[in-house]
């Protein structure tokens, strides 16, 4: 019997419509089945199928033969069955096995695609951690929930009761404060020297140190540490050196090539780049990573968001074009602040001027992406300056697109007594600029009228 449409037309009957159906789902059921085979058959030298996830298929060179910018796009690459271009969002905080078995047998030992829980691992996290260990050059990565996150896991991870430690003075002031405050606090001796005086270094390393720790670039003042003059004097003693590179950034500095042993990162900052979300990521030996730091962190909570993760592989893709063109921009800005009025100090490696300007150029070839300078009239002339701009805006953040002034001594320092301020060189009038992608003319012109009424 078939049924009558409202225009007067026949229609299949519901029975033949009904198996047509049944036939269309076994039809897609076997594309789908042969789908799978193919997946299946892919032979190991073009793609591999790992436990759920098809891995970036490998031409004849290998990953490691790739150059820096074609890393930051395709290392670490994870796709599932749907085989998607972008890399995928796993937002999921546990994952389901497929039997009571195969559960005890992941917390037992996860094979190198198994995840057990978020704050263990996740797939997106996982190709982020691939592919910046791949950019600096080490066996393995951490990421973490932020850049403070990766210093005190690297530092507490690996320290314990009456070791000792020995840090360049001029730090970040969340750096310091988890050296002279957390660290003591449980027992640990930690020694400050001058980062650039190699022979105080030389004075404070013991056969008792146990790791080494400085900013390979200071922030604010941008003073440089020699990373191969005090990796060479921590190895003699066998000590570790842990080396926070977010000022030099991975795609100026090659901290591990010149002896670090471990390098830590805010990727807050350049490796984001958009000012969107914290994290942080901690490189080195496989051994050190996931022996020590790993167990420290899952059980401390310290691990990043995938969400976190999948904004920082984008932005990863854009990073060295980025990162040149705020080097480019810092050193045209440097240039134009040193002949202004009202300017009465520029700090900038790559400046010839730089008492470290031959030592940036050997350890980075650049004078990367801030340039530091001091605002005549001090404090109150800063801040008149800091409200006369448009383009640049005021934050404590750095390594974004924007261009950003910061005024440390009030903010990122402010906790710091004024006397080691001014061991610092931290001054009243002192400003940190991070370059952002915006022209650098109009930059110019926005801070030398900025200065004008400074």
């Amino acid at each position: 019997m078939r049924d009558r449409r409202a225009d007067g037309g026949l229609t299949v009957p519901r029975t033949g419509r009904i198996q047509a159906f049944v036939a269309i789902c076994y039809r897609i059921a076997g594309h789908v089945k042969q789908a799978a085979k193919e997946v299946k058959g892919i032979s190991p030298g073009t793609s591999d199928l790992g436990r759920g996830f098809l891995l970036a298929g490998r031409p004849a060179m290998s990953s490691k033969d790739w150059k820096t910018r074609t890393q930051l796009v395709h290392e670490g690459t994870r796709r599932s069955q749907y085989g998607e271009m972008a890399e995928a969002i796993f937002l999921t905080q546990g994952f389901v096995y497929p039997t009571a078995e195969a559960a005890e047998a992941r917390f037992v030992k996860a094979g190198e695609d198994e995840f057990i829980y978020a704050r263990y691992g996740n797939p997106t996290t996982r190709m982020f951690e691939e592919r910046i260990a791949a950019l600096e050059g080490t066996e393995d990565a951490f990421a973490t929930a932020s850049g403070m996150a990766a210093v005190s896991g690297a530092l507490m991870s690996c320290l314990r009761v009456g070791d000792h430690v020995v840090s360049s003075r001029a730090l970040f002031g969340s750096c310091l404060y988890v050296l002279e405050e957390v660290l003591q606090r449980f027992g640990v001796k930690v020694t400050f020297v001058d980062g650039a005086d190699l022979d105080q270094w030389r004075k404070a390393v013991t056969p008792g140190t146990k790791a080494v720790f400085f900013e390979s670039m200071s922030n604010p003042t941008l003073e440089l540490v020699d990373i191969r003059g005090v990796s060479e004097i921590a190895h003699a003693a066998g000590a570790l050196v842990i080396c926070d590179n977010v000022f030099a950034t991975p795609i100026f500095s090659r901290a591990v090539e010149q002896g670090a042993d471990v390098v830590v990162y805010s990727t807050t900052k350049h490796v984001d780049g958009q000012g969107r979300a914290l994290g942080g990521v901690v490189c080195g030996t496989k051994e050190f990573v996931r022996k020590v730091l790993e167990p420290y962190m899952k059980h401390t909570g310290g691990s990043m968001s995938p969400f976190t993760a999948w904004m920082h592989l984008n932005g990863m893709a854009t990073l060295d074009l980025r990162c040149r063109a705020m080097a480019d921009a810092a050193l045209t800005v440097a240039k134009a602040l040193s002949g202004t009025p009202n300017v009465s100090k520029v700090i900038y490696p790559g400046l010839a001027s730089h008492p470290q300007h031959a030592l940036a150029m050997a350890q980075m070839g650049s004078g990367g992406t801030l340039v530091t300078f001091e605002v005549a009239g001090g404090k109150e002339a800063a801040f008149r300056f800091m409200n006369a701009l448009e383009i640049v805006k005021i934050s404590n953040n750095l390594g974004d697109a924007k261009t950003i002034a910061t005024h440390p001594a009030t903010t990122t320092h402010q906790r710091l007594p004024q006397d080691q301020k001014d061991i610092l060189g931290i001054t009243p009038g002192l400003i940190r600029l991070s370059l952002g992608l915006e022209d650098a003319d109009d930059l110019i012109a926005d801070l030398t009228r900025a200065l004008s009424v400074a």
